[in-house]
């Protein structure tokens, strides 16, 4: 097969994607790599409907990666993911209006094109988690404790765009994050941009019912097939805090070449896999019981499935 794979480049020398596109080139595939961000675009012709079987992104939120895959998909080409549905997770004020229109248990969300405007959100929900709109990587992520801290804050904000605030979810000060790949779910626990602490290290952990339920809730929501969800364990239970397209799937075993399998079955497929009866089907109740939450394996079967290496 022949892939195209969209790498800007803050992600030039970086593990993923790099090492899906050398097992995918050592299997025999070849993998044209375009960086859109560091070439002279000629749009007109940047899209040829029959040079690749499919069409790969990697980049940073709000890069011009998207607008490229985007055409490809306009063209009537297979992406990864799907474009619409990377453009509905990129945007977060518009994947927390997506998410919690469809059950998900998201925080409540604010939305701002100018920063003083967060000015008019009740004192009553802070503390409050401030970030930018399309924010990736943890790029000014701010807990703001109060109003008063807020009026402080505002300098920094004016260049970020649209700006989304949540109340606060108290938590342990680490993060579930959970990786969807080729129809599997990987759990590991991480350290809270918001709480840096040097001392706890990424590790694979065990992924309950009621998470794994969750995610891959978030696959079906937003028509996802390769994805990160990042996930709170909050007073009221889990609490979805983001979503990521096309992550860095750390910690995942032999996570290359699950990714390339993944990628591979995507292409041939034409797009995503219909659902099919799995061990956490999609239609799972986002609340299980306590008593009924009992430890599943650290990878859970989703609806989907990954072909094979060739």
């Amino acid at each position: 097969m022949r892939l195209c794979f969209l790498v800007e480049e803050h992600y030039r020398h970086d593990g993923m994607p790099n090492e899906v596109i050398g097992q995918l080139t050592a299997w025999g595939h070849r993998v044209d790599v375009v960086r859109p961000g560091g070439s002279l675009l000629r749009m007109t012709e940047a899209v040829d409907a029959g040079a690749h079987d499919a069409w790969v992104l990697k980049t940073v939120s709000g890069g011009p990666g998207l607008t490229l895959l985007e055409a490809a998909a306009a063209a009537g080409l297979t992406t990864v993911n799907d474009a619409r549905s990377i453009r509905g997770v990129r945007d977060k004020a518009l994947a927390a209006a997506i998410g919690r229109g469809r059950g998900l248990p998201l925080p409540p969300t604010y939305a701002v094109a100018r920063p003083e405007l967060l000015g008019e959100i009740p004192a009553a929900e802070y503390p409050l988690v401030v970030k930018p709109a399309d924010g990736s990587s943890g790029r000014a992520v701010h807990l703001v404790p109060s109003p008063e801290r807020l009026e402080a804050l505002l300098p920094a904000l004016a260049g970020e765009g649209m700006l989304i605030a949540q109340p606060y979810v108290p938590n342990s000060g680490t993060d579930i994050k959970v990786y969807a790949v080729g129809g599997e779910l990987f759990a590991t626990e991480r350290c809270s941009p918001l709480h840096p602490d040097p001392s706890v290290r990424e590790r694979r952990v065990p992924l309950s019912a009621e998470v794994a339920a969750i995610a891959a809730q978030v696959g079906s929501v937003y028509g996802l097939d390769l994805y990160g969800v990042d996930v709170l364990l909050g007073p009221d239970g889990p609490v979805v805090v983001d979503v990521n397209d096309f992550p860095s799937f750390r910690q995942v075993p032999d996570a290359a070449a699950r990714v390339a399998r993944a990628v591979l079955h995507l292409a041939r497929a034409g797009g995503p896999a219909p659902a099919a009866p799995a061990t956490l089907p999609y239609t799972l109740p986002l609340s299980i019981p306590a008593q009924a939450a009992a430890q599943v394996p650290a990878a859970a079967q989703v609806p989907a499935a990954a072909g094979d290496a060739g």
